[in-house]
């Protein structure tokens, strides 16, 4: 078998790329993290994704999920030249509210990451956007940096959720 061979893990998740092509190893790591996140959601009830792990911080599951649509809007629509508003009126999608649930959350993170993928399926990795808005608004980036970016970014929320998992009901495990 060579390491480009798509395999899984028992819980799933599909191993990224070892080998291969740079878009395509980009992708499946993207994939991966996003895999990890619904994985540490899911059996969890929504008085659980909303428990917070350690004070001060208010940071949930629950508003990773919605955080992480709004991060896969900005990035990969937003940047790349769709004027369309943030998904959520907070703007960082963290807030929430009594009557939205993780089905309704998630269904807007997969939406979000359909259409981004849609949006960005033309693009090369060398092809460019601007930053929409905050400290950085008008910066000129790339594709390959934005998919480098976001790879970063759910590996970090990852950590989180990792921690707020173990929290709620013990469960460890990448």
């Amino acid at each position: 078998m060579t390491t480009d061979t798509p395999r899984t893990l028992p819980d799933g998740r599909a191993i990224p790329l070892m080998t291969g092509a740079e878009r395509p190893m980009l992708e499946s790591w993207l994939a991966f993290h996003r895999a990890t996140l619904a994985v540490k959601c899911a059996g969890l009830d929504d008085t659980q994704l909303r428990l917070a792990a350690a004070e001060p911080s208010s940071l949930t599951l629950l508003g990773l999920v919605q955080h992480l649509a709004e991060v896969e809007r900005t990035w990969f629509q937003r940047v790349f030249g769709l004027d369309v508003p943030t998904v959520y009126d907070s703007g960082d999608g963290y807030a929430l509210e009594a009557g939205r649930g993780i089905e309704e959350a998630l269904a807007v993170w997969r939406r979000e990451i359909a259409r981004g993928q849609e949006h960005c399926a033309g693009l090369s990795l060398d092809d460019h956007g601007q930053i929409p808005d905050g400290p950085m608004a008008g910066v000129e980036v790339s594709l390959r940096w934005v998919l480098i970016h976001l790879v970063e970014e759910y590996a970090r929320h990852n950590g989180h959720a990792d921690i707020l998992r173990e929290s709620i009901d013990g469960s460890t495990g990448a």
